[in-house]
């Protein structure tokens, strides 16, 4: 399925959004990527919707990528005998491990791992930062706080602890139970809750065995700081803005935002900009204009992907959502001013073959009267980095590994075709030629460039570029290969 625009559309499912003609019908509007919360729903609920998508993809012959999202770690204060109590900025309050409902002088954190974290002057935020409490001093088994900022604090409310590295590994029992089960379901991708460290996505890269492609969430101001090594470690990555803006003054989310997409292109692994991007849709059919400008924002950028949570899992508009992101990005990506900040901000990026390769194609493809990329990719490598160098026309990805082609529907750009397994280069073009023609890419007196590597089906060999005819018959007559 074409789109026009190269930034792909995540979609998260839930009760919005749960049957065949819904997800149908978000597909078809631009949603490129379902993503799963296990953070809700049942295992036979997951598996349902799985295979709902995987019925539409055989359906409409498109592949579909699947995220499944592991709920990481909650952390949450205990009960209160009165349900909620009122904190008053200036009041002390305690935080320990006594199990009895709390008042407004304590409560039970069941969290011994955050005791032997937290030193004084540490903050704990709780309820998403609407309550705010500083250390004054703490041991194995409490800390004794002052109320920075008060409000009303009620039963099983989160906490986050900015200030600090809890050891805490990112996948919970649940998380490592959810993950075999949505590896053994076939998903696509595995997005990483609470990573704080490059060992969090080590263990899950371990438990994944190559079963889906690792995506880390940045959520956590330990994970801004290790960034590089967490990318270094990940096949993807989240900015997860929602979580950035609890633990972190909101005024840093913007800039991190904006570092941490372009080290993700010049890496050339796929990232996604997630959170509230449309919030008001969940009950309204019409975005805010800032919304809005919060969505072109992520696409001038260069993200890979923009992604909506609770607007199409659990809101009112789901389908208009999905609609709305891909007029914005469709109207963004045909502004010259996109085009100038994108070639701007392009660095020359590698020193192998492969890395020449798909440069070259870019460039050659922009100063002449070419229509499209076509990319052979066994791994996805090669897909990946001609994404990378953000191409003024478009990128096809062929592959004759569907798992390849799902995950690849993440990735900026990348119109991903199956194909057969193929042992000469001419017919390597001649497929090429078949499916720009056959999307609507190029009519049989246009050119194309065709990137590949000999011997085939060899991961990370891309060592051929070249620039040949939509034509079969052109093609049959002149290429050596």
């Amino acid at each position: 399925m074409r789109r026009l625009r190269n930034v792909k559309i995540v979609a998260t499912l839930g009760p919005a959004s749960e049957n065949y003609d819904m997800i149908r019908s978000l597909h078809e509007a631009g949603a490129d990527v379902f993503r799963l919360n296990m953070s809700h729903g049942s295992h036979d609920e997951i598996r349902e919707k799985h295979r709902i998508i995987r019925q539409i993809e055989k359906d409409l012959d498109s592949p579909i990528a699947i995220l499944a999202d592991l709920q990481g770690p909650k952390l949450r204060v205990g009960v209160f005998a009165g349900d909620a109590e009122e904190l008053v900025p200036g009041a002390s309050f305690r935080l320990d491990l006594d199990e009895t409902p709390g008042d407004a002088t304590r409560v039970c954190l069941p969290h011994p791992e955050i005791f032997e974290a937290l030193e004084p002057g540490a903050h704990l935020l709780v309820n998403d930062g609407k309550i705010r409490l500083k250390v004054e001093s703490c041991g194995a088994d409490h800390a004794n706080c002052t109320v920075v900022i008060g409000g009303t604090i009620s039963n099983r409310k989160g906490v986050n602890v900015p200030d600090v590295v809890l050891p805490l590994a990112a996948l919970s029992e649940k998380d490592r139970a959810d993950l075999e089960f949505v590896c053994q379901l076939g998903v696509d991708w595995l997005a990483l809750s609470f990573v704080q460290r490059p060992k969090d996505v080590f263990e899950a890269r371990a438990l994944a065995d190559g079963r889906a492609a690792i995506l880390s969430k940045i959520e956590k101001p330990a994970a801004v700081e290790a960034f590089d090594d967490i990318l270094d470690a990940s096949d993807g990555i989240m900015v997860a803005r929602g979580d950035l803006g609890v633990e972190l003054p909101v005024a840093a989310v913007p800039p991190i935002q904006k570092r941490l997409v372009r080290k993700c292109r010049a890496a050339a692994k796929p990232v996604i900009v997630a959170t509230q991007m449309l919030e008001s849709m969940i009950e309204s059919p019409m975005p805010t204009r800032a919304e809005v400008s919060d969505v072109a924002t992520a696409i001038y950028e260069g993200t890979d992907a923009i992604m909506l949570s609770a607007e199409s899992a659990a809101g009112g508009y789901p389908v208009e959502a999905v609609q709305t992101m891909d007029r914005v990005a469709t109207e963004v990506e045909a502004d010259p001013t996109y085009v100038q900040i994108i070639a701007a901000s392009r660095t020359a990026q590698g020193t192998t073959v492969a890395d020449g390769i798909v440069a070259a194609a870019r460039e050659i493809a922009e100063k002449t009267d070419i229509k499209a990329i076509c990319c052979f990719t066994q791994s996805g490598t090669t897909a990946l980095k001609t994404a990378r160098e953000r191409p003024g026309v478009p990128i096809i990805a062929l592959t004759s590994l569907r798992g390849t082609a799902r995950r690849l529907c993440l990735s900026w750009g990348c119109h991903c075709v199956m194909t057969p397994e193929l042992e000469r280069f001419k017919g390597a073009v001649v497929n090429a030629a078949r499916a720009a023609r056959a999307d609507g890419f190029a009519i049989e007196t246009d050119q194309i460039v065709v990137t590949a590597g000999v011997p085939f089906n060899v991961p990370g060999s891309t060592n051929i570029l070249r620039v040949a005819p939509c034509d079969e018959r052109l093609i049959y007559n002149t290429d050596p290969g």
